[in-house]
């Protein structure tokens, strides 16, 4: 059975920094493109940042100069560092799985919630 974990949301001032954390299990992590979301209340998920399985990344450019994702194989482990937080980084942060071959797989986590206010 495969799960996301994450973890590492809160509240947090404008211009703090947050880590969040997502566990995989029941997958081979380093085979699958990682990647984060998010979802603002009243607006569709999007993209934050994803990392391929040989390292590329892509940002979102609301993100690019302050997010930093990475992950660690070992332990399973993906990662969001968010600098400079703004209040329209509130949202609620998920994690996404995905493997692409003849079938795309695709697995979800069951989000963090991220808030940005004085």
């Amino acid at each position: 059975q495969v799960q996301l974990v994450e973890s590492g949301g809160g509240l947090v001032q404008p211009g703090g920094s947050l880590r969040l954390s997502c566990a995989a299990s029941g997958i081979i992590f380093s085979g699958w493109t990682m990647g984060w979301y998010r979802q603002a209340p009243g607006k569709q998920r999007e993209l934050v940042a994803n990392l391929t399985t040989y390292g590329s990344t892509n940002y979102a450019d609301s993100v690019k100069g302050r997010f930093t994702i990475s992950r660690d194989n070992a332990k399973r482990t993906l990662y969001l560092q968010m600098n400079n937080l703004k209040p329209n980084d509130t949202a609620v942060y998920y994690c996404k799985a995905i493997l692409r071959g003849n079938i795309e797989y695709v697995h979800w986590g069951q989000g963090t919630q991220v808030t940005v206010s004085s």
